[in-house]
């Protein structure tokens, strides 16, 4: 969401509810929906705006391709669910099933592809490694990819209409949400969770989710918790209205598009990103150093994290309940976006579409990406009895978002979330578990 945006819900908080929802991006917006269709009494405190940060500045993708294998199950029913949405909110969402691809540079790249189609047969997946004659007809004007990887059922939205859309669901359903309400802490008792301390008071409750995004590491850390995330900036842009000359949503080693609502296309540095070094970042190093190995390559490093951010030198890393925290100082994490990357973005679109040429850039922006050291998610309760985490989900969660909310739900009230969760336990960067990265796709 634009810096500016105004609240839109200001709902008053009760003494006391069921669960308190921490964060307004996509994972605490469903998580809320699906738990006040449980009947729960269900109050999300957002610090700043709903979909304020990365929900609303990521690409739009809602996809299963490429995804690490213990997260595609519940990428599967994240998709019925945004067609379930789609039917309740209409064209809001911007949901289109357009096909993602990967497009691959050269023989290696093809190779690797059909190295995770065997993960996507397991799974029935539609997807397929096509050769560059195939991906010519699909994909006319461009200077020629050795083939790519496509998984023509996957989709994408439009993520600033869709959030909001949904937390407007939730708040029919019964939701209170209240913008500008900055949770500082957790009431506690016994090690158990008793409720929250927000800006405008406490609240009781039994149970907590910590949705909170970038942010939710520094949230743990004042609680005594150690989780390792990190977070890096990611610029993206937008083009001008264009021919529709590829409905869909692609990436290759240097750029990825996809169609947009508007006649524009979304345009991004592929996986390049930025990456501020902060005390959480030498603190977690050697968790990180497997992916650090891995794709250093396409990081840009640098020091001294803009004033107030989550791993800034200078953001506080304690601070108690009664007083202003850090997500008080800084309502939006708005990070400018780099203008190198978004000349290169030009650039490279222009070389791999010379009949279309260089793009205009309507708009340009970027967010922070919470991410962990294994690029999965923590969907899980901590040590802490009640309060549970759904954070780090690395880039992808936008379109997984519903089935993050969905599974959350369930496990917040002792359901069987219907999904293997080993993975993507809490206390897997301290139980002495080797780091598994996620695809390399």
């Amino acid at each position: 969401m634009p810096p500016g945006t105004p609240p839109q819900f200001r709902d008053s908080l009760p003494e006391a509810c069921d669960v308190v929802v921490i964060g307004g991006g996509i994972a605490g917006v469903s998580a809320a929906l699906y738990l006040a269709r449980d009947g729960l009494d269900v109050v999300l405190c957002e610090k700043g705006v709903i979909a304020g940060e990365q929900s609303s500045r990521n690409w739009g993708w809602i996809r299963a391709q490429g995804r690490d294998e213990a997260e595609i199950p519940i990428m599967l029913t994240a998709r019925a669910l945004w067609k379930s949405l789609a039917q309740e909110l209409g064209p809001e969402l911007g949901l289109t099933t357009c096909g993602v691809s990967y497009l691959a540079m050269d023989q290696a790249d093809l190779a690797r592809f059909e190295g995770w189609l065997p993960v996507a047969r397991r799974h029935g997946l539609d997807s397929r490694v096509i050769g560059g004659k195939a991906l010519a007809d699909l994909l006319p004007h461009q200077a020629g990819w050795a083939g790519a990887l496509v998984t023509p059922s996957d989709m994408r939205a439009e993520p600033v209409w869709a959030v909001p859309a949904m937390a407007r669901l939730a708040a029919a359903e019964g939701v209170r949400i209240r913008e500008n309400c900055a949770v500082r802490g957790l009431d506690l008792q016994a090690g158990s969770v008793t409720g929250v301390l927000t800006e405008d008071g406490p609240i009781r409750a039994p149970r907590v989710l910590l949705a909170g995004g970038a942010w939710s590491g520094l949230f743990a850390g004042n609680l005594g918790l150690s989780l390792p995330q990190l977070s890096a900036r990611a610029t993206v842009a937008a083009t001008a209205p264009m021919p529709d000359f590829w409905s869909g949503a692609a990436v290759d080693a240097n750029i990825a598009f996809r169609r947009r609502a508007d006649g524009g296309y979304t345009l991004a540095p592929g996986t390049a990103h930025d990456f501020w070094i902060g005390p959480a970042a030498f603190r977690h190093l050697r968790h990180y150093m497997p992916q650090l190995r891995r794709d250093l390559s396409q990081t840009r490093l640098q020091w001294h994290a803009p004033r107030g951010y989550p791993d800034g030198w200078r953001t506080p890393r304690r601070w108690a309940g009664d007083e202003p925290s850090p997500f008080e100082r800084m309502r939006l994490l708005n990070p400018d976006p780099n203008p190198a990357r978004l000349r290169k973005i030009q650039d490279d679109f222009a070389a791999a579409f010379p009949q279309i040429g260089r793009p205009a850039l309507r708009a340009a922006w970027a967010g922070m990406i919470d991410t962990m050291p294994d690029q999965v998610p923590v969907l899980d309760e901590t040590p802490i009895a009640g309060f549970f985490v759904a954070t780090g989900l690395s880039g992808h969660g936008f379109g997984i978002g519903p089935g993050v909310g969905h599974v959350m739900s369930r496990i917040m009230q002792g359901k069987d979330p219907g999904h293997d969760l080993t993975r993507f336990r809490f206390l897997r960067f301290q139980d002495g578990s080797p780091i598994r990265l996620g695809p390399d796709l």
